[in-house]
């Protein structure tokens, strides 16, 4: 019986990098966020982003931590185009939707918290 065969259990793959997405404006400027959250909502598509600093993890301690929420439209490219929601009340029920979602996981100060002070 051969008992030099050395036991090499496998390694569980892992990945914890972020899911990064560039968005280009208007004037052509390109600008990272970070993936933090993704919803399915009366046959729409939402995102939840937040802005990246993967290049300058200083200016993370200083980056307002802004929550950014878009509606995925498809076109008919294979491409997924993002845009915001127009529509107040769809805003704010896709909003409140992601922060309960997401309150956990992030501190997030609403317009409402700076009204009461």
């Amino acid at each position: 019986m051969d008992n030099d065969k050395e036991f090499n259990p496998q390694e569980p793959e892992t990945d914890f990098s972020a899911d990064l997405i560039t968005l280009t404006d208007e004037d052509g400027v390109n600008h990272e966020f970070e993936l933090v959250d993704t919803l399915e909502h009366k046959g729409n598509s939402y995102v939840a982003l937040i802005a990246s600093y993967a290049d300058d993890p200083a200016k993370a301690l200083e980056g307002d931590g802004d929550l950014v929420i878009m509606k995925v439209v498809s076109e008919e490219s294979e491409d997924e185009i993002l845009e915001i929601i127009e529509d107040d009340d769809e805003f704010d029920e896709i909003s409140d939707i992601f922060l309960n979602r997401l309150g956990d996981l992030f501190d997030f100060d609403s317009d409402e918290d700076d009204e009461e002070d």
